[in-house]
C-alpha cells in the first residue's frame, strides 16, 4: 500500500468517526446549551450555543433546600445520597446473588435446572411498570414504602434475573481446564472458584454490576410510585418536578439532567479502566 493510499484511508477512517461522534454528542450539547441559557423556552437553532448565558439554572438544582421540622437541609445533596446508596445497594446484592447461581447454572447439571432458566428469562419479559401495584402493596404491608430498603429489594428483584443470565454465559466461556489444574495442585472446588474463576470473570462482574448500577440509578416509575417524602426522592423523581401538566421548566430540567450524569459518567470511566485492566490480565496467557 502506498503512502498516499495508506493517507487516504486514515483521513476516511478518521472523518467517519468525527461524523459519528458529532451525531452521537449534537443532543447531549443541545442539553448543555439549554442549562445555561437565561431565555424561558429553547430557541430553535442550528449551533447548540446557550443564549443569555447564566449560572442560575444550575444553581437552582443544585442548591435546592427543604424543611426539616424547622432545620434546613441540602435536599439536593439528600437526594444525590439515596440515588447513589440505592444503585450501589442494588448492584451488590444483584451480584453476590448471581455469582453463586450463575457458577452453580454453568458448571453442574441438577433437576429443574432448565425449567428453573426459563422461569428466569419469564421474568425479563414483564415491565416494571407492570408489578407496580403488588410491589407496592407488599411494601406497604412489610412497613418499608418511602425507604431505601424497599426500594432496593424492588430493584433487585430485576436486577438478579438479568445479573444471572450475564455471568452465566461468563462463567460458561471459562474453560473447565483452569480449575481442574488448580483442584490437581490442592485446590478445593471453592478455592479454585475464588482464586481462578473470579479474576477470570471479573471484566463480566464489572460490567454486569454497571448495567445493574445504572438501571437503578435512571430508574423513574417504581420509585415515583413508592416514594412520597421529598428527602427519600431520587434524582430522576427530582428532575421530574421541572416538568408540570401545563407547562415545563426546560432550562433547569436540562441542567438537572447534567448533574445527574456526571455520577454515573464516572463510575463509567472506572469502569472502563478495570475492564481494560481485567482483560489483560486474563487467566489465559501465552
Amino acid at each position: 500500500m502506498t503512502p498516499l493510499r495508506r493517507w487516504l484511508q486514515a483521513f476516511a477512517v478518521h472523518g467517519v468517526l468525527l461524523v459519528g461522534v458529532a451525531f452521537a454528542l449534537y443532543p447531549v450539547l443541545w442539553v448543555a446549551a439549554l442549562a445555561f441559557s437565561g431565555s424561558n423556552a429553547p430557541e430553535p437553532r442550528v449551533l447548540p450555543w446557550p443564549s443569555e448565558p447564566t449560572l442560575a439554572h444550575l444553581t437552582e438544582v443544585v442548591g435546592a433546600t427543604a424543611d426539616d421540622g424547622g432545620e434546613t437541609i441540602w435536599i439536593f445533596g439528600r437526594q444525590l445520597l439515596n440515588s447513589l446508596v440505592v444503585g450501589a445497594a442494588t448492584a451488590l446484592v444483584g451480584v453476590l446473588i448471581a455469582i453463586p447461581t450463575a457458577y452453580a447454572l454453568a458448571r453442574f447439571e441438577f433437576l429443574g435446572k432448565r425449567r428453573g432458566m426459563g422461569v428466569l428469562l419469564a421474568t425479563q419479559m414483564f415491565p416494571a411498570v407492570a408489578s407496580a401495584i403488588p410491589l407496592y402493596l407488599i411494601l406497604e404491608s412489610a412497613g418499608l414504602l418511602n425507604t431505601r430498603t424497599g426500594l432496593v429489594l424492588c430493584y433487585a428483584s430485576t436486577a438478579v434475573p438479568f445479573a444471572i443470565f450475564q455471568l452465566r454465559a461468563a462463567f460458561e466461556a471459562i474453560p473447565v481446564d483452569l480449575e481442574e489444574a488448580a483442584m490437581v495442585d490442592g485446590a478445593t472446588r471453592l478455592g479454585a472458584f475464588v482464586r481462578v474463576v473470579l479474576p477470570v470473570a471479573r471484566p463480566a462482574i464489572a460490567v454486569t454490576s454497571l448495567f445493574a448500577f445504572m438501571s437503578a440509578y435512571n430508574e423513574f416509575i417504581l420509585a415515583a410510585t413508592l416514594l412520597d417524602d421529598s428527602k427519600m426522592f431520587t434524582l430522576p423523581v427530582m428532575l421530574q418536578r421541572f416538568v408540570g401538566e401545563y407547562d415545563a421548566r426546560w432550562e433547569a430540567f436540562a441542567a438537572g439532567a447534567l448533574v445527574v450524569s456526571l455520577p454515573v459518567m464516572g463510575l463509567f470511566y472506572v469502569a472502563q479502566r478495570h475492564l481494560v485492566e481485567g482483560l489483560a490480565s486474563g487467566g489465559v496467557k501465552g
